[in-house]
């Protein structure tokens, strides 16, 4: 088995022993969460979630990535409810799934369920955001293109697989494995998440930003959560892949991604008021 099988399979039986214990538990579940780190994918969410759940008054569900409101909404509120501790005063709980923020039927589901919670979304500059995404991908082997193929194969992939429903097995692996592009355009996310929730319980936040100044950050996202001020030991970052061997993200085709984004760009600069997106790499 390759090291990505063999990471793959760990994962897998991760989540299925994750999932077992929250089944054990449905006979006392816990209480729903207080707020979630969104997305988006490849934007430094892990480290976001690092970071608040070293927070003292915060709990974090059984793992990082529960997908309830993406993948498994079918299994119920009690099975979602099962992955968190009982509430307490004073004591915070939450999960992040970065495939939240980009999922067509999320944003719907979860202002039903949960209808006072604050969410979280960081972004980062879409032309790095989609190669990191591809990098990912290929070392889980579920990416036998190279980038520049992988991208021409995109619209296909999503079609195909979205006319048979967002909700379907083939729909999830396009969405989750191939949308390098499309998980991109952050403002048609926000708009779908605006519709069902009020702008001031979601913080949108530069992924760069976090990086440059992590602490300056935490404290705002502390601010915007309620949380008491608190500085952890450190601000790791945290990822789960290691670039190796050159880059397939050449010059011209860098040039060619960042025009084709550049009008989301600005659509998004536009709904949340920055002066720009990102600045023009030099």
């Amino acid at each position: 088995m390759t090291g990505a099988g063999r990471r793959g399979a760990v994962d897998r039986l991760r989540r299925t022993v994750r999932s077992a214990r929250a089944w054990g538990r449905m006979l006392t579940p816990g209480a729903l969460p207080d707020f979630l780190v969104i997305g988006g994918q490849r934007c430094g969410t892990t480290s976001l979630y690092h970071y608040l759940a070293g927070h003292p008054e915060v709990r974090v569900a059984t793992g990082k990535e529960l997908q309830f409101f993406s993948l498994h909404h079918g299994r119920g509120e009690r099975w979602y409810r099962a992955h968190f501790p009982a509430a307490v005063p004073g004591l915070r709980s939450f999960e992040a799934s970065p495939y939240y923020l980009f999922h067509p039927s999320v944003p719907q589901r979860v202002a039903a369920t949960l209808p006072r919670a604050r969410f979280v979304a960081l972004l980062r500059d879409p032309v790095e955001r989609a190669y990191s995404h591809y990098l990912h991908t290929r070392s889980y082997g579920a990416e036998p293109l190279s980038f520049a193929d992988a991208l021409r194969a995109e619209p296909e992939r999503l079609a195909v697989a979205l006319r048979r429903g967002p909700d379907t097995r083939s729909a999830h692996t396009a969405l989750r494995h191939h949308s390098y592009l499309a998980r991109g355009r952050y403002a048609e996310q926000l708009e779908r998440w605006l519709a069902y929730v009020p702008e001031s319980r979601l913080l949108v936040l530069r992924s760069e930003d976090l990086y440059a100044d992590p602490a300056t950050v935490y404290a705002k996202v502390l601010n915007f959560l309620d949380l008491a001020p608190f500085r952890p030991p450190g601000f790791a970052r945290h990822t789960r892949r290691v670039d190796r061997g050159p880059s397939e993200l050449t010059d011209p085709l860098r040039g060619e991604l960042a025009a084709g984004f550049a009008p989301h760009n600005a659509r998004l600069a536009a709904l949340l008021g920055w002066s720009q997106s990102w600045p023009a790499r030099k």
